[in-house]
């Protein structure tokens, strides 16, 4: 099983991985993308949103198809980052990069059985500095959410949870995902 938990920055994506890992080390887990980068500042940009990007999409497609995994953000967390940071700054994404972006994320989507999506919540909220980029934060939140209604990135084979609720329910929704077998379609 191949699990990718998305979500904009500070909406519980390492907390609840690490919950999960503890209860089944038999997973793989796959870092969030970021922690892989020579990146010595953390100013969002387009350029580090998009080296994100491919580093997302590469792991899960030269992953081995049958290994258990749960990684940490998908592509999907960075086409989103693109397309929020852009639309805050009036300034579309370049359409022929889009294309390339938006296939590449489809194309390392259809390597995966769940994705797994932490909404912001007004019932659950996650408390965060001013320096977490708040903004962008909301912004990336209602771009990845606008996303998974996207067919051309989507795949009507992938099974997609919105998961939200403390810690502890998060962790029970997505075992009882896991549990029940959730899986791709052959």
């Amino acid at each position: 099983m191949r699990i990718v938990v998305s979500g904009t920055h500070a909406s519980g994506k390492s907390t609840l991985i690490s919950d999960f890992a503890v209860r089944h080390p038999e997973f793989t887990v796959l870092p969030d993308p970021f922690e892989l980068l020579d990146e010595s500042g953390d100013m969002p940009s387009a350029a580090l949103f998009a080296s994100q990007l491919r580093i997302a999409a590469d792991r899960l497609t030269t992953e081995p198809v049958d290994e258990m995994l749960i990684a940490e953000r998908g592509p999907l967390d960075f086409l989103a980052y693109l397309l929020a940071q852009a639309d805050l700054a009036g300034r579309p994404l370049d359409d022929a990069f889009l294309e390339r972006a938006t296939a590449r994320t489809a194309e390392a989507l259809r390597a995966v059985d769940l994705l797994v999506v932490l909404p912001l919540t007004t019932g659950d909220p996650i408390r965060v500095g001013a320096d977490e980029h708040l903004e962008l934060r909301d912004a990336t939140n209602d771009v990845l959410l606008d996303l998974l209604d996207d067919p051309d990135i989507i795949d009507d084979d992938l099974i997609v949870a919105e998961i939200a609720g403390a810690p502890a329910e998060r962790l029970a929704t997505l075992e009882a995902l896991v549990g029940g077998g959730a899986r791709r379609a052959p």
